[in-house]
């Protein structure tokens, strides 16, 4: 019997058992060389049961688990140990094996045809169409190594593993999981892959195989630790070998990688832009302090500066201190003229939009340019009204921040 088969041009780099070259799965029965059908003898004995035998017991009926994580189910928690040693046993002693299992080096594993059936139906179907022999049930899986389809049949039969095996064959499992609808293994291929045995040789082998055996999330990871680790990545056997195959899968994960780089300078930009907003907002602060209280060696306009004076809170002080007494001895002054006035003339401006009641601000100039924006052109206002709630956002921001803070 011809099955499907599934072709992946991938080669692993990684640690992991390598795929060597197309990575194909297909089944293939043996014998199929010969024209002679082999059957189940039909002329096997039957036993007359006789006619008064009791009825059998109902059905039970169906047991609803309040277990709420899926992997415990899958990990066979709620089954005793008595009953899973029983199971693996019975697949490594294979008493009683109808079907063989033939791998890619030619040994077989013998197991169960009910058993099978009911573990996984794809391959229980497989099994059913294929050709008996002597009462046995020959199937090959070919593609991937003889230790993998052993450690996934013993899965089957009683979820035991061990975890080097497990570790050693992770991506030929998620493969063989996926291809025979066995959700627990694939659960558990994907857990494992996403904490902690992804690595930066295996992320390109695993990234296409999560896509080929959806499983989204997994395929996230991988993209995520490209888009981080971009160079090193770049520079593994598994991405050269991608490159060849699949250009397609490079072009997007450059694409991927620039547009996480653009976003990374958007939001530096943006950082660097509320450092700004929250400077102004503080030398708005400062600037009514000296005016207002007086600092250091500037005091009020109306007031004489005490002798003693405590240290200052305002951070932007210092260096507005500095720009005030440019601007009050600067000869030129004029806007455009100094470099440094021009800059407290901005200030001024700012301060005095901000200002809410400019007839008792003591900042010099704050009703003068109350009166001067009514005579700005509207391109003009609109790039100060942008400016001014970019400096209030800053101001409610820290006094947020600062609130938590104290909670704290």
């Amino acid at each position: 019997m011809a099955s499907p088969d599934l072709h992946n041009p991938w080669l692993s780099s990684s640690p992991v058992e390598s795929f060597g070259g197309s990575f194909n799965i297909r089944i293939e029965e043996e014998g199929t060389a010969h024209s002679v059908e082999f059957l189940e003898d039909q002329m096997s004995p039957v036993c007359n049961l006789p006619p008064n035998i009791p009825k059998p017991p109902p059905v039970p009926a169906k047991i609803h688990s309040r277990v709420a994580n899926p992997r415990q189910l899958a990990n066979y928690d709620c089954v005793p140990k008595e009953t899973i040693d029983t199971w693996d046993k019975l697949f490594k002693e294979g008493f009683g094996a109808d079907v063989h299992i033939t791998t890619e080096d030619g040994s077989f594993i013998p197991a169960h045809y009910p058993l099978l059936s009911v573990a996984s139906p794809v391959l229980g179907n497989l099994l059913q169409q294929s050709k008996v022999r002597n009462g046995i049930r020959c199937i090959k899986i070919a593609g991937v190594p003889h230790g993998a389809v052993y450690v996934f049949i013993r899965f089957l039969y009683s979820a035991c593993y061990e975890e080097g095996e497990i570790k050693k064959f992770i991506l030929h499992l998620l493969v063989l999981s996926h291809f025979y609808s066995v959700p627990s293994l694939k659960r558990m291929c994907i857990d494992r892959l996403e904490h902690g045995w992804l690595t930066l040789e295996n992320v390109i082998d695993v990234l296409q195989l999560a896509r080929e055996c959806d499983a989204p999330l997994l395929a996230l990871f991988c993209i995520r630790m490209v888009v981080r680790n971009f160079k090193s990545i770049s520079s593994t056997e598994g991405w050269k070998v991608m490159r060849r195959a699949n250009p397609t899968l490079e072009q997007e994960l450059l694409e991927f990688v620039v547009e996480a780089d653009t976003r990374k300078q958007d939001r530096l930009k943006k950082i660097e832009e509320k450092k700004v907003y929250l400077q102004l907002h503080e030398a708005m602060e400062a600037l009514v302090h000296i005016c207002r209280d007086g600092c250091r060696t500037i005091g009020p306009r109306d007031k004489v500066l005490k002798a003693s004076q405590v240290e200052c809170s305002f951070p932007a002080c210092k260096g507005l201190e500095s720009l005030v007494r440019h601007f009050f001895s600067c000869k030129i002054r004029v806007p455009g003229g100094c470099v440094h006035c021009k800059r407290m003339w901005q200030l001024l401006e700012l301060h005095s939009r901000i200002c809410e009641e400019p007839d008792y601000c003591k900042v010099p100039l704050c009703r003068h340019f109350k009166v001067k924006m009514l005579q700005q052109t509207k391109k003009d206002e609109l790039k100060w009204k942008v400016l001014v709630s970019k400096v209030r956002a800053a101001k409610y921001v820290l006094s947020l921040f600062s609130s938590r803070r104290s909670d704290f």
